[in-house]
């Protein structure tokens, strides 16, 4: 496939969303709602659970599976509540010593005008820097679209990992063919031009896993869990101020 083929399979309909993943890799997961601020935002879903018997606190941006579900969360489009809401998560894993799973599937943050009254940019901005300096192991799976900064509020993890057929970019081809050519039809040669693919990003250590997915088998998701768990168990002896470090110099890098 090529990287605007790519583009499409990552929306494609009937693709594994953020609650599916949560079903199939996590045992007894509780949602917590709610940023204490301002309101419940549904395109981002968090809560607690636990993988391969270990507590883990798992934070997905949930697109909806079909259309009256995807207008309930907004089309996986985050308002600064979403992003708020995950921050709080984040602070109580770090209490309780738990490591952050976060799952990211969206076109972008939600750019309406009451978003930006409440402060869209300087939630995402805050989400980064919490995560960067988060004193507890986290990992950032791109399970279908990672688009601009409503991805990177959720991608300041120790690692990140993407499917193979998700991206990863700073902006849609779409935008970018309509900014640098003035033509919209010259999205084919956008999504080339923007190494958003898998394997892109891996060569570019914008990422450290390509998973293979398999046809999001029951064997994808079984071989996913086992490697979210030996991950996390090969973070948990890291020194906290160790993993803090590690994590900016990962960051910087970009």
């Amino acid at each position: 496939m090529n990287a605007y083929e790519i583009v499409l399979k990552s929306r494609e309909k009937g693709r594994p969303t953020a609650v599916q993943y949560i079903e199939k890799i996590t045992e007894g997961f509780i949602e917590l709602h709610g940023d204490r601020r301002f309101a419940d935002d549904a395109a981002v879903v968090g809560g607690i659970g636990t993988i391969c018997g270990k507590p883990v606190t798992v934070i997905g941006i949930e697109k909806g599976a079909d259309t009256a579900d995807k207008i309930a969360h907004n089309f996986g489009c985050a308002h600064p509540e979403g992003y708020r809401k995950a921050m709080r998560l984040m602070k109580e894993a770090e209490k309780f010593h738990r490591p952050v799973l976060c799952l990211v599937d969206t076109s972008g943050a939600y750019c309406g005008i009451g978003a930006e009254e409440r402060g869209q940019s300087e939630a995402i901005a805050s989400s980064i820097m919490e995560m960067i300096r988060l004193k507890t192991p986290a990992l950032s799976i791109i399970i279908g679209e990672g688009g601009s900064g409503g991805a990177l509020g959720l991608c300041a993890a120790d690692e990140v990992w993407s499917t193979e057929t998700s991206t990863y970019s700073v902006i849609s081809p779409e935008g970018c063919a309509s900014i640098l050519w003035k033509d919209a039809q010259k999205v084919e040669e956008a999504s080339a031009c923007l190494k958003l693919t898998a394997n892109d990003l891996f060569g570019l250590h914008a990422v450290e896993r390509v998973l293979e997915e398999k046809g999001f088998s029951d064997e994808f998701f079984a071989d996913l869990k086992e490697s979210v768990a030996a991950f996390f168990e090969s973070k948990k002896d890291v020194p906290p101020e160790q993993l803090v470090q590690q994590r900016y110099e990962r960051f910087r890098k970009y």
